[in-house]
């Protein structure tokens, strides 16, 4: 291997009788200083379990690791008799006042992790989020090789959560997977949260796990967690990587099943087997023939049941939910030809532009006097990748055809008149080739009117202020309605700032990310994170949450700030978990530990790094929110809301 030669300290630099850790390049080098031997060096890393040489001490003879106190003679690295560990002595020069060592320069074998990572890449994986450990560094150096030859970016975030979230997010935005990547332990199961809400909400993740070294497998080593039984609910498919034999092939059907099955796919990867040899040469496993098209067509016998109905109906509607995301135009492409009001679940909102129409806006908890006015006159409901949960309320009542691509989810908890298994875009196209354009202008003036009585009454809430000038959400998501950009991406939270977001936020074309079926306070901001990486600076990241649910993530601001993210954030800050205090009263009980104690959280973001604005009276709201939109900086836009409103 070629020699070079680094200058590392001066001669003044340590004193005898200590030692230090230098750099040689991008290599620790343990420098000595003693009577007998004058300045020595060598290798930091002690052969006996790896503590860091440089920051022990000298006893008499001997250069003391911190950890386990294993002595090395400081010339040579040679132990006391009858111990094997031998420390690496590490050629060093004084000259010209300066102190030098040689450091022979690696030359970099490809390992199982660059075999894995160049497979991940290949299968369209091209950004990471995670945090780098001690179990996990042969792996991280495979990425870090990859980001440097521009293959993939890597984000280091403040807490495993976040990643997971980040990831999620991404899934759900683009439908294809990132990943998110931890050491052994607690940095995978910090994880955890966020891929059950990947999990649940059907969204690609490749979760990526560092493990103690299989030796000491089993008996319960430091941080050793059963990360294959931790992970088992929670994945669709995993594995334990040990050789490179099948190390490719592992990561392609990771990534196989994360796609395929919309989830979690997670590899455990042992700390020494991240550095085995590749394979030489590398197999092949192309994502090319492996995957094939979603874009099925429904059986043609059920076709026709649809059909009738369609014909026969004189009211339908059509109500839209996440499955359906993807398939935007096709919607409102169908719903024009038959001229049916369009209704969305919650994490449906934004499917179609809320001034369009037909649009009625969210049904169920979240939602709007509109949507529930229509559905409830309807004669059928043509229900479009929505699972009908609690939240959303969809009548069981009415003749129902439903479309998913998952034939669980069709008629999963009850009977529907025709349960209808193909792609969403699919079946639209074949509706709209086979049924004849229908007129219905006394239902768009229905439509109408019901959406002029709700902004009569929305206009009127944006008035209210409380006696401590705290404002409604109505006034605040009226001025962010404007305000954002038609295309923006908006990660929303949970607590009473979700549910007034989907009641007075209109949507034009932005897609709305939320924590659907899990429900996880702290998504938004993460999950912004996650949106950012997956479109840049070419559509604008806004995120929403209460105080409560930033504060989970509130250290994911610098991360924000690092890598330039110019995410708006916009939070309502009500001092309180005012969601959990109205379900207290709600059950009669009295309002106990909800309080929040907060800092001024526009300072906060100043003190990051970004950009913070605060508005103080509802005069100051639309100015604070266009300052926010416009800042090139990450930023915060804190606004007092009243906690007994949503």
């Amino acid at each position: 291997m070629p020699q070079k030669w680094y200058k590392i300290a001066d001669v003044d630099d340590l004193p005898e009788g200590q030692v230090t850790t230098v750099l040689a390049g991008e290599r620790a080098v343990c420098l000595i200083h003693t009577k007998e031997y004058g300045y020595t060096a060598l290798g930091n890393r002690c052969p006996h379990q790896g503590g860091p040489l440089g920051e022990g001490y000298i006893d008499g003879e001997w250069v003391v690791c911190p950890w386990h106190g294993y002595q090395y003679n400081p010339h040579t690295g040679a132990p006391p008799e009858g111990y094997k560990d031998h420390a690496t002595p590490i050629p060093l020069q004084v000259r010209d006042g300066g102190i030098y060592v040689q450091i022979e320069e690696p030359r970099h074998e490809p390992t199982l992790s660059d075999q894995m990572v160049e497979v991940m890449t290949d299968w369209g994986v091209d950004t990471v989020f995670g945090m780098v450990g001690h179990s996990n560094l042969g792996f991280a150096e495979a990425l870090r090789r990859a980001e440097e030859a521009g293959r993939l970016r890597y984000f280091g975030v403040r807490h495993e959560g976040a990643a997971a979230f980040a990831a999620s997010a991404y899934g759900k935005l683009t439908g294809r997977p990132a990943a998110c990547f931890a050491i052994a332990g607690p940095g995978s199961t910090n994880m955890l949260t966020g891929l059950w809400d990947a999990h649940l909400d059907r969204a690609p993740v490749l979760a990526l796990s560092g493990q103690v070294e299989t030796q000491v497998l089993g008996p319960g080593a430091f941080q050793e967690v059963d990360l294959y039984s931790a992970f088992a609910a929670v994945r669709t498919w995993g594995q334990t990587v040990l050789t490179n034999k099948n190390a490719s092939e592992l990561m392609a059907l990771a990534l196989k099943h994360a796609v395929v099955e919309r989830g979690v796919a997670h590899l455990i990867l042992p700390n020494e087997v991240q550095t085995a040899p590749a394979l030489d040469p590398p197999p092949e496993t192309p994502r090319q023939g492996r995957i094939s098209t979603a874009e099925i067509a429904p059986p043609a016998a059920q076709v026709e049941e649809a059909l009738a109905l369609i014909r026969e109906a004189q009211r339908p509607a059509i109500i839209v939910g996440h499955g359906a995301r993807f398939h935007r135009a096709e919607v409102i492409t169908f719903a024009e030809q038959i001229d049916a009001p369009v209704i969305t679940t919650f994490k449906g909102k934004g499917i179609i532009p809320d001034d369009h129409p037909l649009a009625c806006g969210v049904l169920g908890r979240s939602g709007t006097l509109v949507a529930s006015s229509v559905m409830s006159k309807s004669d059928l409901l043509i229900v479009l990748g929505a699972s009908f949960s609690k939240h959303t309320g969809i009548s069981t009542r009415k003749k129902i055809i439903h479309v998913d691509t998952d034939r669980m989810t069709l008629g999963r908890f009850h009977p529907v008149t025709v349960p209808l298994w193909g792609d969403i875009g699919v079946t639209l196209a074949i509706f709209c080739r086979r049924l004849e354009p229908k007129e219905r202008p006394e239902l768009r003036e229905e439509i109408a009117g019901r959406w002029a009585y709700w902004r009569e009454k929305k206009a009127q809430l944006r008035e209210r202020v409380d006696a401590e000038g705290r404002m409604h959400p109505a006034l605040v998501f009226h001025h962010l309605s404007e305000l954002t950009p038609t295309d923006a991406v908006i990660c929303v939270d949970v607590g009473n700032n979700t549910y007034s977001f989907g009641r007075f936020f209109e949507c034009a074309n932005q897609s709305v990310l939320m924590s659907g079926y899990l429900g996880s306070i702290g998504f938004a901001f993460p999950a912004a994170m996650g949106a950012w990486a997956a479109v840049g600076d070419h559509r604008k990241v806004v995120s929403v949450s209460g105080d409560g649910g930033f504060g989970q993530y509130l250290a994911e601001f610098t991360t924000a700030v690092k890598y330039g993210m110019n995410i708006t954030h916009i939070l309502l800050n009500n001092n309180e978990l005012a969601k959990i205090s109205k379900e207290q009263r709600a059950e009669s009980y009295p309002v106990w530990q909800t309080s929040l104690h907060n800092p001024d959280f526009a300072e906060f973001a100043e003190l990051c790094g970004g950009r913070g604005f605060r508005a103080e009276s509802p005069e100051d709201v639309r100015k604070a929110i266009a300052a926010g939109l416009s800042s090139e900086a990450p930023a915060i836009v804190e606004i007092p809301t009243d906690p007994l409103q949503t």
